[in-house]
């Protein structure tokens, strides 16, 4: 987005576990602080150095799988933390199999930053969250202690699960290394839909219609209210209805089908927008069924393509947050609403304000598109955002993780015990603080709660 901008003037490549290891607790000595990176693909300046003199660890040398076995039944794939998600995944297809996480960004994202910050993507609703997936970790530790939790069990009960405590850390407890995760048993046929919404009011009667007659084969129930459709069709991202049929709709569905016959599953889909089409008081206006793979492409292009036409736009500032269902219209539209009553909505200031994301696990994007990052514009949005999510007790992020752009708001998503408590687990693992400083968690009360790490003064490292 081009929001953030660090400062740093080393960056080191390691290509194994060890060297990674040897970086660390030199750093840990020296008190030196360290920002992993990936792929570089996150929002909210987590893989950003602050200007506090750290020295950027990049995993991107680190790509090679490690191990895969496909006649085991267990399915379970173990690679290094930089090898981008795309590449895992062309990896699995001649084996059959597939990656349960799938983004956007997926052509430069890394395995290593998804599970740093609990990435969750259009696959969750059917393969759930990394939190289920990732099996076993690989950590190096802020003392450069090798933890080797690389199991390939399903069930292991012997004790705290500390690979959990990793995955959504940002960095802050330790750099990942290496990852274990099941990989799916890729689907046989795949099919979508782009369903056309008179109402925002259909889009919750629709998921249940969706769920119940489609049940285990449906695979993505993704809203794209119609300003992001619009935006979307504006900058080409894909291919969606014709203007007659899209003409009166107030917001988009877009449905994805995966299953083991096609026959069966496109049956199921085809069958279900005609009750829908069919009905005296009709839940959509009309729909757009794939025939083919590039129609199916085209459909999820559209979707997947609103975070590019966002940028083509202009500039964004993007809230990736959990709200009930019900909300997702009233939080855009009060987002609105706001930024109206203090004179920032039109071409100069605020360009657009959009919503769209996961139905299936109540993640909404909410992008406020504007010419230029300013500070009256930032000022009409935070706390106002926030306090709306609070509002609805719901989660400041959803996917894309706290770092620098929201560590000071952790408190609307999480009580003062919580705070506290994650503040111990940092201080037990990096005493020091030098992993990812200023990332995650606000300081504290009445100090800065920054470790005292050496820096020239000048973004040198010393």
């Amino acid at each position: 987005m081009g929001k953030y901008h660090g400062t740093s003037s080393t960056v080191l490549r390691p290509r194994t576990t060890k060297e990674v290891s040897e970086i660390v607790k030199y750093c840990n000595e020296k008190r030196i602080g360290i920002v992993p990176q990936g792929g570089n693909t996150g929002l909210v300046g987590g893989s950003v150095p602050t200007g506090r003199g750290e020295l950027v660890v990049s995993l991107g040398s680190m790509n090679k799988v490690r191990h895969f076995d496909p006649v085991s039944g267990m399915c379970t794939l173990v690679a290094d933390a930089g090898c981008v998600l795309q590449s895992l995944t062309d990896y699995l297809a001649p084996h059959n199999h597939i990656m349960p996480v799938e983004f956007g960004a997926k052509g430069s994202c890394m395995i290593g930053g998804n599970c740093a910050t609990n990435a969750g993507g259009v696959r969750l609703l059917r393969y759930g969250s990394l939190h289920g997936t990732v099996l076993g970790l690989e950590v190096v530790l802020p003392d450069g202690t090798i933890l080797d939790q690389l199991t390939t069990l399903r069930k292991d009960n012997t004790g705290y699960d500390l690979k959990q405590l990793f995955i959504g850390s940002e960095g802050t407890l330790g750099i990942i290394t290496g990852v274990s995760i099941l990989t799916p048993p890729a689907p046989q046929a795949s099919s979508n839909a782009l369903l056309a919404l008179p109402s925002f009011d259909s889009v919750l009667p629709l998921f249940k219609r969706a769920k119940r007659e489609l049940s285990e084969i449906l695979s993505a129930f993704e809203f794209i209210d119609r300003g992001a459709y619009d935006l979307s069709v504006r900058h080409g991202q894909g291919r969606g209805m014709s203007p007659e049929e899209a003409g009166g709709a107030e917001c988009f569905v877009l449905i994805e089908t995966s299953g083991g016959r096609r026959e069966h599953d496109e049956e199921k889909l085809s069958d279900l927008l005609e009750h829908l089409l069919s009905e005296d008081k009709p839940l959509i206006n009309t729909g757009v069924l794939s025939q083919d793979a590039t129609q199916f492409s085209n459909i999820w292009s559209l979707r997947e393509g609103i975070t590019e036409a966002v940028s083509k736009e202009g500039k964004a500032y993007k809230y990736d947050i959990s709200i009930p269902l019900s909300a997702f219209k009233e939080v855009v539209d009060a987002t609105k609403d706001r930024l109206r009553e203090k004179g920032l909505l039109g071409p100069h200031a605020v360009k657009e304000v959009v919503g769209y994301g996961h139905i299936g696990d109540g993640n909404l994007h909410l992008n406020v598109v504007a010419a230029a990052y300013t500070s009256e514009i930032e000022a009409a949005l935070e706390p106002f955002v926030y306090e709306l999510v609070g509002k609805y007790k719901g989660s400041i992020s959803a996917e894309h993780g706290l770092g620098v752009m929201k560590a000071h708001a952790l408190h609307y998503s999480k009580n003062g015990i919580s705070i506290e408590w994650m503040r111990r687990i940092k201080d037990l693992f990096d005493p020091n603080g030098i992993m990812n400083p200023g990332k995650v968690l606000p300081p504290a009360s009445g100090a800065s709660h920054e470790p005292s790490l050496k820096n020239t003064g000048s973004g040198r490292v010393a």
